[in-house]
């Protein structure tokens, strides 16, 4: 794995999204937690994701290029539009899909909803020049606690990740799922 600071992948923006669209895994910072993620269109990378996490069955979510992109590819209602303008923040918002294929069919094979995210962070801002959604899923092994830096990540996980983005330590909690498939909407704390 290769860890890149902030300020090199910024420089060199174009080159790593690039890499991003033509199959990269990689572990990048969010408004929260550190993330580990790929582009969400495709499926042998989510598959890839999954099996670094081993975490199967679970809906995972996508960090979304803009209210624009959700309000494309998701139902989304009136009623809705107050949770819609708490992005960008520490929100993961559930919606049905709209468009079947918006994202790869393993992102959730529970269901036909997803899960949104706009971190109040600068990745926010690569995903949207990048243009397509990105996996966004706690950095650990599921069920354990997150990583909250580059240098706590174990070697054979390192191994398994194209990437790193660091920048410093983050001990945030993951973000608050609302569940807007519900009504009223399910919130959940984590």
């Amino acid at each position: 794995m290769h860890t890149i600071l902030r300020e090199e992948f910024l420089k060199n923006f174009d080159h790593y999204i690039e890499n991003l669209s033509l199959g990269a895994v990689f572990i990048y910072p969010t408004d929260t937690l550190y993330g580990i993620g790929c582009d969400a269109r495709n499926n042998s990378l989510v598959q890839r994701v999954r099996r670094i996490k081993n975490s199967y069955g679970f809906p995972l979510s996508v960090i979304v290029p803009s209210k624009d992109w959700i309000r494309e590819n998701l139902k989304v209602e009136k009623r809705h539009e107050e949770w819609l303008d708490k992005l960008p923040g520490s929100y993961t918002l559930i919606f049905e899909k709209k468009i079947k294929d918006c994202v790869a069919d393993d992102v959730n094979p529970v269901n036909n909803t997803l899960g949104v995210r706009i971190p109040k962070n600068w990745f926010a801002d690569v995903v949207k020049k990048a243009g397509f959604p990105i996996i966004t899923t706690s950095l650990n092994i599921h069920g354990q606690k997150p990583y909250k830096s580059i240098a706590e990540i174990p070697n054979n996980f390192k191994t398994m990740v194209d990437f790193a983005i660091g920048d410093g330590e983050i001990s945030g909690k993951a973000s608050t799922l609302v569940d807007l498939t519900k009504t009223p909407p399910k919130i959940t704390e984590r």
